[in-house]
Parts: C-alpha cells; sequence; structure tokens
C-alpha cells in the first residue's frame, strides 16, 4: 500500500542539466531580444543623422505624402478616437474660413528700372559716311546688364591757410579737420563699411579680403589691421547696439535661441566653445549676446533683473532653470517647430501614427497662416485661437497621453522620444493659445542665426573670446539692416560719418530701424 506521505526525490544528474540549458536559452533569448531592440535604435538613429546631413532639408508635407503615410499602415490605436481614418485624418479641421490659394508672383522687370543707364548709338557705315543721304525713321533698343567692380580711391583733404592781409605776425586761418573715427588713420567710413559688410554680411573672412584687396586692386591692406578696425567699429557701433537691446526688452516678449561659436584659447593653440545667444522681437529687432558657456547663469546676463514677460524658446533645461530662479516674473512659451520636427524625423518607424500627428499639426499651421494673411491684430489672433486651435490641441494631448500609456514605443527610439518630448513642453506649448503677440513657434529667431551658420563655415572660429563681443555687436547691426530691408553698406557708412559729431542722446535717431523710417520719409518727401 503506498504511503500518502510525498516521496522526496533528488533530481537526477541529466535533469539538473536540462534545467541549466533551459536557463542558458532563457537568458540568451533575453539578451537577442535587447541586442535585437539595441540594433533597431542605433538604425533609426543613423537614418535620421543620415537624412539630416544628406537628404532634403525641408520639413514640408503636403497633403497627398500625408495620404501615403496614413494608408499604409494599421490605425494607432483608440488613443485616438474614432473616425481616425485617412479620410477622416485628412478632412479639414472646422474652420469659417479656409485658407486661400496662393496669390500668383508678380513678374518682375527683366532689367531693374532704378539702375543708371549708359547708352551707346552705333550708326551704320554707310550712315557714317554720307550722313547728309539718309533719314532716320526709328531705331532698335536692346538692354544688358553691366557690372562695373568696386575700386579704392585717395581721399585727399586740403585744407588751405590763410593770413590778414597787411598783418604780417597774425595767427593763419585754417579750417579745422571734420571729425573722424580714429585720429591719424587712414581708414575712412566707407572702406571700414566695406570691411565690415564683406566678413559679416558677405561671410569674407578677412584673410579673404586681404588677398582680394592685393590681387585685384594693388591695395595691401594687412589683416591684422584690418581685425583693429573690425574692433574699432564695434566699439563705435556699441551704443546703438545697447539702444537695440533696450527697445527689445520692453516689450515684454522676446523669442530666444542660442548657437555654438569655436574661439582660439591664447596661448594654446587650441579652441574652445562659446554661445552667440540670440534674442528678439518676432518682424522687429532682434539682438546678439555673447558668452563661453550654455550654462543657465548666462541668461541672467541675456535678460536683465528688471525683465518681465514671456520667453519663446526649445526645450533646452536651461531656460526652464532660469525662468524657476525668476520666480514666475518669467514665463516660458514653448516651440511647435521643435515638437514637429522629431515626429517629422520618426514618420518612418511610424508612418500611420507620425501621419496623424503630422496632420494635426499642418491644421495648426494654417490657422496662423491665414491670420498672418489678413494681417489679425493680438486680440483677433488669441480669439480665432481659442476658437479653433485649441480643439486641435486638445485632440493632439489625448492621442500622444495615449500612445505613452499604451508602452507602444520604447521610450529610447525616435518615436519614442518625440512623446516624450512633446509631453514634457505641453504646458509651455499652450501659452501662444492665450496671447495674440505670441507665435506659434521659435522659427523668426532661428532665421536670424542662420547666417552666422553660413560665417562660420567660413571663417571656421573666433580669433579670441573678447572677440565673440565684437561680432555679437556687429552681427546684431547687420541683421538688423537685412530685416529692415535696407543696404547694410549704406546704413553703416553714413553711420560713421555721423557717429564722431554726435551725443549719446542722438543715438536712437541712427539705430536700423529709426534710419530705414528716415530713408523713407526722404524718398516721399523727394516724390512729393
Amino acid at each position: 500500500m503506498v504511503s500518502h506521505t510525498e516521496v522526496m526525490r533528488e533530481p537526477q544528474e541529466g535533469e539538473k542539466e536540462g534545467e541549466k540549458e533551459g536557463e542558458l536559452i532563457r537568458q540568451l533569448r533575453e539578451e537577442l531580444s535587447r541586442l535585437r531592440q539595441e540594433n533597431e535604435l542605433l538604425r533609426q538613429k543613423l537614418d535620421a543623422l543620415a537624412r539630416r546631413m544628406f537628404g532634403v532639408k525641408s520639413e514640408q508635407l503636403d497633403k497627398n505624402q500625408l495620404l501615403l503615410l496614413l494608408q499604409e499602415a494599421e490605425a494607432p490605436g483608440p488613443a485616438m478616437g474614432k473616425g481616425s481614418g485617412p479620410e477622416a485624418l485628412l478632412a479639414e479641421p472646422p474652420r469659417p474660413n479656409k485658407a486661400s490659394s496662393p496669390k500668383p508672383r508678380e513678374r518682375t522687370p527683366r532689367l531693374p528700372e532704378h539702375l543708371p543707364v549708359i547708352e551707346e548709338v552705333i550708326e551704320p557705315e554707310p550712315v557714317k559716311a554720307s550722313p547728309q543721304l539718309w533719314r532716320r525713321i526709328g531705331e532698335e533698343v536692346s538692354e544688358r546688364l553691366d557690372y562695373e567692380p568696386a575700386k579704392f580711391l585717395r581721399r585727399r583733404t586740403v585744407r588751405p591757410k590763410y593770413v590778414r592781409q597787411g598783418e604780417l605776425d597774425a595767427v593763419p586761418v585754417i579750417a579745422p579737420l571734420p571729425a573722424c573715427l580714429l585720429e591719424r588713420s587712414i581708414v575712412t567710413p566707407g572702406l571700414l563699411a566695406q570691411i565690415v559688410v564683406s566678413k559679416y554680411a558677405d561671410h569674407l573672412p578677412l584673410y579673404r579680403q586681404e588677398a582680394i584687396y592685393w590681387s585685384r586692386h594693388e591695395v595691401w591692406l594687412p589683416r591684422q589691421t584690418m581685425a583693429e578696425w573690425v574692433g574699432l567699429a564695434a566699439e563705435w557701433l556699441k551704443p546703438i547696439y545697447r539702444q537695440i537691446r533696450e527697445d527689445v526688452l520692453v516689450s515684454g516678449y522676446v523669442q530666444i535661441d542660442e548657437t555654438p561659436i569655436r574661439y582660439l584659447e591664447p596661448g594654446h593653440g587650441k579652441t574652445k566653445l562659446g554661445y552667440l545667444w540670440t534674442y528678439g522681437v518676432p518682424k522687429e529687432d532682434v539682438v546678439f549676446h555673447w558668452e563661453t558657456s550654455r550654462a543657465a547663469s548666462c541668461l541672467e546676463n541675456v535678460l536683465p533683473v528688471d525683465f518681465r514677460g514671456i520667453a519663446q524658446c526649445d526645450g533646452y533645461a536651461a531656460y526652464r532653470s532660469f525662468a524657476q530662479s525668476r520666480g514666475g516674473a518669467v514665463v516660458l512659451a514653448g516651440c511647435m517647430a521643435h515638437v514637429r520636427r522629431k515626429f517629422f524625423e520618426a514618420r518612418d518607424q511610424s508612418p500611420k501614427v507620425a501621419g496623424w500627428i503630422l496632420r494635426q499639426m499642418q491644421h495648426l499651421y494654417a490657422i496662423e497662416s491665414k491670420l498672418r494673411e489678413t494681417r489679425a491684430g493680438p486680440n483677433l489672433r488669441a480669439a480665432i485661437r481659442g476658437s479653433q486651435s485649441r480643439m486641435i490641441i486638445n485632440r493632439l494631448n489625448r492621442a500622444l497621453v495615449g500612445l505613452k500609456t499604451s508602452h507602444r514605443y520604447l521610450p529610447r527610439s525616435l518615436m519614442g522620444a518625440a512623446i516624450e518630448y512633446a509631453l514634457s513642453q505641453w504646458p509651455t506649448l499652450l501659452v501662444y493659445l492665450d496671447d495674440g503677440r505670441l507665435e506659434i513657434d521659435n522659427n523668426l529667431i532661428e532665421n536670424a542665426i542662420r547666417p552666422t551658420a553660413i560665417g562660420k563655415k567660413n571663417w571656421l572660429f573666433i580669433g579670441e573670446a573678447a572677440a565673440g563681443e565684437r561680432s555679437a555687436i556687429l552681427y546684431t547691426i547687420i541683421e538688423n539692416c537685412r530685416r529692415r530691408g535696407i543696404d547694410p553698406y549704406a546704413y553703416l557708412k553714413d553711420v560713421f560719418t555721423r557717429l564722431p559729431s554726435m551725443t549719446n542722446w542722438q543715438v536712437k535717431d541712427i539705430t536700423p530701424k529709426a534710419w530705414a523710417k528716415q530713408q523713407d520719409r526722404t524718398v516721399l518727401a523727394a516724390a512729393a
């Protein structure tokens, strides 16, 4: 009779080996799964890097491209709500007025009308031989565009000396020298303006200017001398720079971003990384500020203690730390373009989800485009955003929260990182809805930074840390000339001519903004 007591039996040697093999197989499967995930993440990052370096830079997607993304994959899940098929997703959100089709561009004249004309008359040989036998009945006119290269010249100032007749011992009379930028220097306002514009607007390093002036004009200007003159220009323009900065900060709303620029460390032959912090008011002035780091403490020098208002920026953690240190005096507004860019990069990983999200953002930008076309004021912009944009924002938020809680994407994947970034920035992305002064993104300040990126490819680094401040001043002046649509050479030549005889109280009258208005008034007066 078998006892009910369970008999304990030691596992046999073969069973122990089987358990070890099973455990080893399980560990290998887990390791294989981990490696596959890591390989997939690295492949996504490599593809994104390759597209960024060699692919098309534009992030625009038209309706047909979005339709392809949406119809080739499964539905994204319940987080996006009902009726989220391609047809429903591509339908325009309810709006009172649809964006009008772009107007055809006006055809510009083949040759600009404002250019001076040099006329050349070519007579036929028979007419030149016997002009009395011919009668002119008309003419054929053809025009071509010509160019005469710039040239150097010697500007000689002659000041005659006089003495009163009959007074042999009288003191001679001579006219005083006009005020100039630098005593006993050969540089003139026109030459200094040319050097500054060539470097900071046309991105020609000083060593290239040195070679050009010598090889084409036989004028030797050492780059060391031109570097000293550039420092002289920055010193004279510093009061204008400060006035522009004051005008920007008084608005209470700035867009801000930063870009890295290398500078030479004296005595070591190496370069360090500095930053041009750029801030400005949309469609108004912009300011460049130089710092040798990207720390949050640098923002204390960018935005003064008495600044109170809204700073629109990307998701860099330094901005959040800075805003917290100000105790609510500075409110951060997010940038929708940065959020959109991350989903654009993740569109290959999940076409359906990325296509849906990008389409919602396209709706938001369509509303902004319509507001710009109608030149809506701040109050109307806030009202339209509250009635139309807010429901799209809320729909996006529900979808993103649902995607995150479903754990559908790995946190380190492109889509997972895009979702996490968007949700972390969500409170700041809502700020623009209630304030009609604000833009939906930070693109306008990024456009102001773009010329510095072109310059870096040519001159590679700044000579020293102190030269960074000079570059910030000169970039500020050049960029504000560009924003006002004025010729930076004409502006700088005029300003360098007038500055030595002006007072600090008159500086506000020669900022690029004030100078452009004065030029407009001059043109209108001449036309009248």
